[in-house]
């Protein structure tokens, strides 16, 4: 996986869609009559948890190139080697356009209310879980790349406290509450004691 190479699409999953071109003069219909003419017999479909990683590897793929496309873009340009976690927070900041959140503000009156019961000019903003994981993804693809984990500014301290507090404003306007609720561990079952056996009657002499 190449740090920073060339893309057309600059979009996250979830916050911008990416999109196929096809080649001029061709259509949809003959790229699939020749591709399926040439490939080999189908395979089985891959285990549940190989499809899980194949998604998580490609989108974060698709993330790391997109950083880089909004470092080369970033004026003036940055280098990987020269980005802290002051641009990662720009970075974030600047995906909050392309968000599909609502995040009411105080001033309106469905502050806290976890069902809105009607539309409202509140701006939309990226979902706290999109950012957070996002963030994992491009600090483990920093690394992967030749970054040193103790320069990764993905994992710098302001970004932990940003994502904290974006996780805490936003529970807080939409009135949903992120902590992880604990799950009961059931209880054993409770065997009943077992009796010591019975002593033979002595006899009285």
């Amino acid at each position: 996986m190449n740090s920073l190479q060339d893309f057309d699409s600059t979009v996250l999953n979830n916050t911008i869609n990416f999109s196929t071109t096809l080649t001029p003069g061709t259509s949809s219909t003959s790229n699939f009559t020749s591709s399926s003419a040439s490939s080999p017999p189908q395979q089985p479909p891959p285990s549940s948890s190989t499809a899980t990683l194949s998604r998580y590897e490609n989108q974060k793929r698709r993330d790391w190139n997109t950083f880089g496309q909004y470092l080369r873009n970033h004026r003036p340009p940055l280098t990987l080697s020269r980005c802290s976690g002051a641009h990662v927070l720009e970075f974030l900041r600047y995906l909050d356009q392309f968000g599909k959140t609502k995040v009411h503000t105080q001033l309106c009156p469905f502050f806290g209310h976890p069902n809105p019961p009607a539309p409202c000019p509140c701006p939309l903003r990226q979902a706290w879980g999109s950012l957070d994981a996002l963030i994992g993804r491009l600090r483990a693809a920093f690394e992967e790349n030749g970054g040193k984990p103790e320069a990764n500014p993905f994992g710098a301290r302001a970004v932990r406290l940003y994502l904290r507090e974006v996780r805490d404003s936003q529970a807080k306007a939409r009135g949903i509450s992120y902590e992880k609720k604990k799950r009961k561990r059931p209880q054993p079952q409770l065997q009943p004691q077992q009796q010591p056996p019975a002593l033979p009657p002595s006899n009285a002499s």
